[in-house]
């Protein structure tokens, strides 16, 4: 008769098993009570949130508008405006992280459509964390605040401040993130995150903008020659926004500082906007428009614009046309040493997913 079989313990380390962004919300969720996210309905505030549920994670959601696929996935949101400090304090009781991701973008408007949500808004986050005494606080910034209309050409965080800005935006938010990093203290650690041209599914900004202007004939490319950009996919952009908090609760090497966040991979912006074309098979652009007359054509129409007084969006702007013009990648070396980002989705890999997403 032959021997029974030996019964073996195996010891499985469940977290080999998991992805590494499952691995990061898993060690996340052991540090926290409830997550409070502004901007919740947003491109990226949703994509937190839809990770964070998926973790089992407790999340207060706060919009100005109604979401209601926030609240099936189990947010609790809120509604309300984040210049209005006392709905705010009601929202964010018994949280103890928060992600501000909310913000006025865009390129054209008056100061203080800009500085109200912006400024006002993220002092009112701070403010009120200090009240409740909440302990981390990850805040969303952009490249802009560092940009003056010059090529960015492989810059790190040691780049200052824009010392002007060519719209509210930019100067906004330098305000509102150098509030956030001088805030960082024992009782409240801070850091900023500056994704850059976050895309992808959903994506309700770049993506229909392009589309929707190569189909009426009105993309075109500015200036002589295609310059490198850094993009990133909106959920390498979530991923590091989860990896920035976990670091905040343990090594606390980011507190204190902003970081740049990309895909890791400069393309140019030629190839970006037609392989957004390819996924809804529309031919490539390849019309230009010197830097200088667009730059011209900015200035024109902000000045007609402003004199009639029109609330819509010029066509061109000076912003505009020295973002188009200009390179802006970054060395993101400090977000990958401090807090271990890297890009888990790459942008051949996002477009697929894409183009599935409109087709």
């Amino acid at each position: 008769m032959g021997q029974a079989p030996v019964n073996k313990i195996v010891n499985i380390d469940l977290a080999s098993l998991l992805s590494p962004e499952q691995s990061a919300l898993l060690a996340l969720k052991s540090t926290v009570n409830k997550v409070f996210i502004t901007g919740a309905g947003g491109f990226l505030g949703k994509a937190i949130c839809t990770r964070l549920r998926a973790a089992g994670i407790e999340v207060n959601g706060f919009a100005r508008g109604e979401y209601p696929a926030l609240t099936a996935m189990g947010v609790s949101m809120y509604q309300g405006d984040i210049s209005d400090y006392d709905v705010l304090f009601a929202a964010m009781q018994d949280c103890d992280l928060v992600f501000h991701v909310a913000s006025k973008a865009g390129v054209w408007g008056d100061r203080d459509s800009y500085f109200s949500p912006n400024v006002n808004g993220t002092a009112n986050i701070v403010r009120a964390c200090k009240a409740i005494g909440i302990k981390r606080l990850v805040y969303t910034s952009t490249p802009s605040v560092t940009f003056a209309g010059e090529d960015e050409a492989g810059i790190d965080e040691s780049a200052p401040y824009a010392a002007k800005f060519l719209n509210f935006y930019g100067h906004s938010k330098a305000i509102a993130e150098k509030m956030v990093l001088e805030s960082n203290s024992d009782q409240l650690k801070t850091t900023a995150l500056r994704p850059h041209l976050i895309w992808g599914p959903e994506d309700p900004h770049l993506v229909p903008r392009v589309i929707e202007r190569a189909k009426v004939g009105k993309l075109k490319l500015v200036g002589k020659e295609d310059k490198l950009v850094d993009t990133i996919y909106v959920d390498n952009a979530a991923y590091a926004h989860i990896l920035a908090a976990l670091d905040l609760s343990k090594q606390k090497n980011c507190a204190g500082k902003a970081y740049f966040l990309s895909n890791d991979e400069p393309i140019t912006m030629a190839a970006m906007l037609n392989n957004i074309l390819a996924c809804v098979d529309i031919k490539p652009v390849s019309k230009r428009v010197p830097a200088g007359i667009a730059y011209t054509a900015g200035v024109v129409l902000e000045t007609l614009y402003f004199i009639l007084g029109k609330q819509q969006e010029p066509i061109m702007t000076r912003f505009v046309a020295r973002q188009l013009s200009t390179c802006h990648y970054f060395d993101i070396s400090a977000a990958k040493n401090d807090f271990g980002y890297e890009a888990l989705v790459s942008i051949e890999e996002g477009m697929k997913r894409l183009k599935a997403s409109l087709n």
